[in-house]
């Protein structure tokens, strides 16, 4: 008796096939994944932003309540009947607010966030 020679593997077209297709949706799962991962970041980051910015916006509000009330806070400049005032909304950024008093009028010039750094 002869000894029989062990064969490669016969792969086929169907196999080739299959391969492909797997790797495929790997590379597709994960580049999901991927995004997935960089669209959380990015809405994250968006929510601390919108919430610092009506955090500094609260603030100045209750800084033009006061000045409506007749009272002067500490970190409002008066220029003439212009009262200026200005709100950290982050580190690079603050919220800057001029408005003008005319007797009982009060009327809101500048509400505008600027960035602090050049």
């Amino acid at each position: 008796m002869k000894p029989t020679k062990n064969a490669p593997p016969m792969v086929g077209g169907s196999s080739l096939l299959i391969i492909f297709a797997v790797l495929c949706l790997t590379i597709f799962s994960l580049l999901t994944l991927s995004t997935a991962q960089a669209d959380r970041r990015l809405s994250e980051v968006s929510a601390n932003a919108v919430t610092a910015y009506y955090a500094a916006d609260m603030q100045a509000e209750a800084i033009l309540a006061k000045l409506r009330g007749g009272e002067l806070p500490d970190e409002v400049s008066i220029d003439g009947s212009i009262y200026s005032y200005t709100c950290p909304i982050s580190d690079t950024q603050q919220l800057v607010v001029e408005v003008s008093c005319d007797g009982k009028i009060w009327q809101i010039l500048r509400w505008q966030s600027v960035p602090t750094q050049p």
